[in-house]
């Protein structure tokens, strides 16, 4: 008699390859590094900041053109872009490939709903939404869109939703999606270049992929640095109007060496301790800020002013998405940055959130990453954005003048304009500065682990003098421009990143098809392990007892 096997998910196929990656990494003093891509993004990082130090102004002039000539001619292709990137998920959620589960039929979710989440979105633009929650909606409610040639409130909201709603969190979960699938379910390392594989084979783990992951780096750790860099200012803003502590550098290099400190005790503990308790600790002040901000504000404005602006959003979502203005002198500055800069953010987010999210089906993936995030952006920008348009009116236009001089105290210039006792208003900003702090930690300590990932070949787990040397390398840089270039320096760096949103785009469009290869192959595995389990589970059932021999004929 034939014996029947008891049916096996692989999920590990291509796993020996990785460890002959692996066997090629430096290991020694305390660090796990692949040679190639950590010594080439350390050049290259060195070489950039250098000349962005020599001429500030310089650089940041030209690269500022090239963004112009880039972002004016080809705002067509970034608009039609991302919207691809939105609706290849949405054809994946709703399709058969939303059954297929991250790490196989078998696997269990390592975090709870409410941490999983709580990573998503402090990970993904936790630190924007306190940053730009007041300043976006107050600028598009004051300026003649494009779009829609007019101007109005619920305008104004609906296209903050455009820009922090659906069309990232597509970008964040396709190339998430793309790097689980092939950690989870091939035994890939991970890192960019294993969402290749199905399209370039072995030679993801040649020069070639080494190329994507150094690409990937470099992105990465100026995208973070310019990011502590204009946290650390926005930080000042609330100091000084808290408690007037001067803004000036040596604060901010003080701040950002204290949130480096904070984030590199965070990566020392890895995901499952420090990075997790932040992300849980930022939502939950997060929510508190919100409702309180709710209840102190214009209230049943706000409600009136979510429920017009989700209105108007989803009846002219597909003219919003995509409309691409003729001449770009608009779009260039809200639009398609946003798109660029998303793009070239999702990388990091994309590995972030891609390590936290083994046991979940693409489904609930998708799903998850395109509602919760959406949905608390929705009402964050109602809350803060409707707050502001009220306070802007009955100031007589004084909190848009405030917010125009500088964008960066634009939270704390609305708080301290609302009608509310002082030390309610203190109580406030306190709240909204620990905020912005805690932030600013995540993202630096999820930046470090990325880093770590890329430049260990993609292992999950990477020594800890690893993670404390590109945690605190995170923050020389920001520190080193901060000093050295000022603001022109890093925005030069952070024009340097939204550059790299063309060439992202061209990979995330070559990933997808390779995704799509990778999954109808899994599709087929899942059908015939479904399948082989069905038979297997009838053939037991009518077996003889387990104490009889026999049985052990018929199975293996």
């Amino acid at each position: 008699m034939k014996k029947i096997k008891k049916p096996i998910f692989e999920i590990n196929k291509l796993k020996h390859k990785t460890k002959k990656l692996h066997e090629r990494n430096f290991n020694k003093f305390g660090f796990d590094l692949h040679p190639s891509v950590s010594v080439v993004s350390a050049l290259l990082m060195l070489i950039f900041i250098g000349i962005t130090l020599l001429n500030p102004k310089a650089t940041n002039m030209f690269l500022m053109g090239l963004q112009e000539k880039i972002t004016g001619n080809l705002n067509w292709f970034f608009v039609l872009s991302a919207n691809i990137f939105l609706l290849f998920p949405i054809f994946l959620m709703v399709s058969k490939f939303g059954e297929i589960r991250l790490g196989g039929p078998k696997a269990k979710p390592e975090f709870s709903n409410f941490a999983w989440y709580s990573m998503l979105i402090s990970a993904g633009m936790g630190i924007g939404l306190v940053f730009f929650g007041v300043a976006e909606p107050l600028f598009h409610a004051n300026t003649i869109l494009p779009h829609t040639n007019s101007t109005s409130q619920t305008q104004a909201l609906a296209t903050s939703f455009l820009h922090w709603g659906l069309h990232p969190w597509g970008i964040y979960s396709l190339i998430s999606l793309a790097l689980a699938f092939f950690t989870y379910n091939r035994g890939l390392p991970l890192s960019l270049r294993s969402v290749f594989y199905p399209v370039l084979k072995d030679r993801v783990f040649g020069k070639i992929g080494d190329i994507i992951d150094i690409t990937a780096v470099v992105s990465c750790l100026f995208g973070l640095a310019t990011s502590l860099g204009y946290g650390a200012q926005q930080i000042n803003s609330g100091l000084n109007y808290l408690f007037n502590i001067p803004q000036n550098t040596t604060v901010q290099v003080i701040i950002i060496t204290l949130i480096t400190l904070v984030a590199t005790l965070s990566v020392v503990s890895g995901v499952g301790k420090g990075v997790k308790i932040l992300s849980e600790l930022n939502i939950k002040i997060a929510g508190i800020f919100l409702i309180v901000m709710l209840f102190l504000g214009p209230t049943l404005f706000i409600f009136r002013s979510f429920g017009n602006s989700i209105g108007y959003y989803l009846n002219h979502f597909f003219e919003l998405s995509f409309f691409s203005e003729n001449g770009n002198s608009w779009q260039g500055s809200w639009t398609i940055f946003y798109w660029t800069w998303w793009i070239s953010w999702s990388p990091f987010v994309g590995m972030f959130i891609a390590r936290v999210s083994k046991g979940r089906t693409i489904r609930e993936f998708i799903f998850a990453i395109l509602i919760i995030p959406v949905l608390l952006s929705f009402i964050w920008f109602s809350t803060f954005g409707a707050t502001a348009f009220y306070q802007n009116m009955i100031t007589g236009g004084e909190l848009l003048e405030m917010v125009k001089s500088d964008t960066s105290t634009a939270l704390f210039a609305m708080i301290q304009s609302m009608d509310i006792p002082n030390v309610v208003k203190t109580i406030v900003s306190i709240i909204g500065t620990f905020l912005v702090i805690s932030f600013f930690v995540t993202s630096s300590d999820s930046g470090s682990l990325v880093v770590d990932n890329l430049t260990s070949g993609g292992k999950l787990e990477s020594p800890i003098p690893q993670r404390i040397f590109w945690a605190l390398t995170e923050g020389a840089i920001a520190v080193s421009l901060l000093v050295s270039g000022g603001n022109e320096a890093l925005n030069a760096l952070q024009t340097g990143v939204i550059l790299s949103g063309l060439p992202f785009t061209i990979i995330l469009l070559i990933m997808m098809y390779s995704l799509y290869l990778g999954l109808k192959t899994d599709l087929h595995k899942l059908k015939e392990y479904r399948e082989e389990s069905l038979i297997f589970d009838i053939v037991t059932t009518q077996l003889p007892s387990n104490n009889d021999s026999s049985s052990e004929d018929y199975l293996k």
